[in-house]
């Protein structure tokens, strides 16, 4: 498993919001190409980027400032979400050298677009499964649907999708912990590798998370930011795990 840092872009800042409330934000970083070059200087071996304001506007907002942190990032991997709703903007985003893109909204709403999505760009869609309690949440978040966690992977994993990532909402920007048990379980019941998100606040919710079959990395915010928890520490404690 490897520790991926998370960069949530909004209004042209670095920041967190807890679970997921816009009115709830913290600026961690007015540059957030600053924070970049942090985590790249500190090995990370994959980033993961979310324009926040393109996920409440449903479309990308942040597009300049997302085609700058690749560069900078390069040649160490980048995902990006945010707002990713039709196949243009997907495309766009690769387009800019974004190894993969992260899809949530239309992928839920939408089996056809998933599958074409998929289809059109295999093994570089990732499909965001964003739970309150067991139904997913759309629309930045402040919608919900009455598909369950697994029943979206299994869609993302029929279509071709190359991994889900799952959030816990309540628990994100929290720094209480991750959801383990569900975590856990959307990796047995749908065979996709899972990249895990929300609560992670030490070292020792990322060994737990290590120690589950088929999930291939977990994306840390606010813990990386308030120094809770240091990337390279944490890097040796996950592989020490493997």
């Amino acid at each position: 498993m490897i520790v991926i840092p998370a960069v949530d872009l909004r209004d042209g800042r670095c920041v967190r919001l807890r679970q997921g409330r816009s009115d709830q934000e913290t600026v961690f970083s007015d540059d957030p190409l600053e924070a970049v070059l942090r985590w790249k200087k500190l090995g990370a071996e994959r980033l993961h980027v979310v324009d926040l304001d393109g996920a409440f506007a449903g479309e990308p907002r942040q597009s300049a400032l997302v085609t700058k942190i690749i560069a900078a990032m390069a040649p160490i991997p980048v995902e990006v979400g945010g707002g990713l709703r039709d196949l243009r903007a997907v495309e766009s985003v690769l387009e800019t050298g974004a190894r993969w893109a992260v899809v949530g909204t239309r992928a839920t709403r939408d089996p056809a677009f998933l599958r074409d999505v998929c289809r059109r760009h295999p093994g570089r869609i990732v499909v965001a499964v964003d739970a309150r309690g067991s139904r997913v949440a759309v629309e930045g978040w402040t919608a919900v649907v009455d598909d369950t966690a697994v029943e979206v992977g299994a869609r993302a994993r029929d279509a071709g999708a190359a991994a889900l990532l799952y959030t816990d909402v309540s628990r994100d920007g929290t720094e209480l912990g991750p959801n383990v048990e569900d975590t856990a379980a959307l990796a047995r019941e749908v065979g996709l590798p899972v990249l895990a998100s929300g609560g992670v606040g030490r070292v020792e919710d990322l060994r737990k998370l290590a120690a589950i079959a088929g999930v291939a990395g977990t994306v840390v915010g606010r813990a990386l930011y308030t120094g809770a928890i240091d990337l390279r520490e944490a890097q040796a404690a996950v592989a020490s795990c493997g």
